[in-house]
């Protein structure tokens, strides 16, 4: 059965996890995986970030990701993984909707790290847009 991000199953999971684990790949093809805040809807999930850091110059240059998020242990092991492209938001009144549904989610620490409610200039937004999704457990 070919799974969506807008499935309800994974849309209840995602709301229960507070970071992914992100991967981006190298210019030489090996990956890096970094865990990173996180916000999501039917659509994508929308990430922030520094824009000068190693992820962001990968996707900058090569915009295929793959995520992954897991809960529970051995006997109740629940994972999604999500692989597809990285798309930056511009400036925009969704992004502003989409800075306050990561501030809400992570009040007030995210708060703090800007010093107050606006997205600093030297953060970028990203969506990743799925092209496909597969489950583990679920």
């Amino acid at each position: 059965m070919a799974r969506r991000l807008s499935d309800e199953d994974i849309q209840r999971f995602l709301a229960t996890r507070e970071v992914v684990v992100l991967s981006t790949v190298h210019t030489d093809g090996s990956p890096l995986a970094m865990p990173v805040w996180f916000v999501h809807d039917g659509e994508a999930l929308t990430m922030i970030s520094e824009a000068d850091t190693q992820k962001v110059r990968n996707l900058r240059r090569d915009p295929r990701v793959c995520v992954v998020a897991e809960s529970g242990s051995r006997a109740d092991a629940r994972a999604l993984m999500i692989g597809g492209r990285a798309e930056f938001v511009p400036d925009s009144p969704a992004r502003s909707a989409l800075v306050r549904a990561l501030l809400d989610k992570y009040n007030p620490n995210l708060g703090r790290r800007w010093g107050g409610n606006a997205m600093p200039a030297d953060r970028v937004m990203f969506r990743i847009v799925p092209a496909w999704v597969r489950t583990y457990g679920m």
